[in-house]
C-alpha cells in the first residue's frame, strides 16, 4: 500500500483585519466553518493538511478529521511568509506534491485533483491554475522546489518571488469556474462567494 506524500499548507494564522472577524470560523457550505471545509476537501482530494494557526485563534478550533496536522506560528504578525515557511518545517523531503493556499481561497475537491492530476502527469515544478488566464490557488510544487520555498522572505514578496522567478515553468490549468480566483478577503467578497451555490462543473 502507498503512503499518501501529498501535503497542504493551509495558512490560517491572518489578522483578517479586512474581514474585522477571525475567518477560521466564517461559516462555509454544508454546515462546516471556512476552515473546516478546506480540511476536508483536501483530505477528500488524497492530501494530508498542515494548518498554520496563531496562537490567538489555535485555543478555539474545533477538532480536526485526525489526519490534520497543525501548527503555531508565534508570531503572524511578521508577515504571510512567516507562516508559510512554519508550515514548510512539517513537510517530509520526499513529499509528492505540495500545495499551498489561504484559509479564504476555499476550493472544492474536485480542482485539487484535477491540479494534482496533471501535476503528476506531465511532472511540473509548479502548478497553478486559472480562469480566462488568470492564475488562481492553490498553486502545488514539486520537491525539487523546496530549498526555493525555504528560501523566501517577505522583503522579496515571499511565494510571488517564486511564480515571477519560475514563469515560464508554471503550469498553468485552465478551468471553467473562477471560484480558482475566489479570494475572500472582505465581508463584500465573502457574502458574493457564501450567497453563490458550488459550482457543479469547474
Amino acid at each position: 500500500m502507498s503512503i499518501n506524500q501529498n501535503f497542504a499548507i493551509i495558512l490560517a494564522a491572518g489578522q483578517s483585519t479586512r474581514m474585522g472577524t477571525c475567518k477560521t470560523f466564517l461559516p462555509w457550505y454544508n454546515n462546516q466553518t471556512l476552515l473546516q471545509y478546506q480540511i476536508t476537501e483536501f483530505l477528500k482530494a488524497d492530501f494530508i493538511p498542515i494548518v498554520v494557526l496563531s496562537p490567538q485563534n489555535a485555543t478555539y478550533q474545533p477538532e480536526f478529521p485526525p489526519e490534520t496536522q497543525t501548527i503555531i506560528n508565534p508570531d503572524p504578525s511578521r508577515g504571510k511568509t512567516s507562516s508559510i515557511l512554519t508550515g514548510l518545517t512539517q513537510i517530509p523531503a520526499n513529499f509528492t506534491s505540495l500545495a499551498i493556499s489561504a484559509v479564504d481561497q476555499p476550493r472544492p475537491k474536485e480542482v485539487y485533483q484535477k491540479l494534482h492530476y496533471f501535476h503528476q502527469s506531465n511532472k511540473a515544478l509548479i502548478t497553478a491554475p486559472a480562469h480566462q488566464n488568470r492564475l488562481g490557488h492553490p498553486i502545488l510544487f514539486c520537491p525539487e522546489m523546496l530549498p526555493h520555498l525555504n528560501s523566501i522572505s517577505e522583503a522579496n514578496q515571499g511565494l510571488r518571488q517564486i511564480v515571477k522567478e519560475f514563469n515560464s515553468s508554471i503550469q498553468k490549468i485552465e478551468f471553467n469556474h473562477p471560484i480558482v480566483l475566489a479570494d475572500l478577503n472582505t465581508p463584500e467578497h465573502y457574502q458574493t462567494w457564501f450567497s453563490s451555490p458550488l459550482p457543479s462543473q469547474i
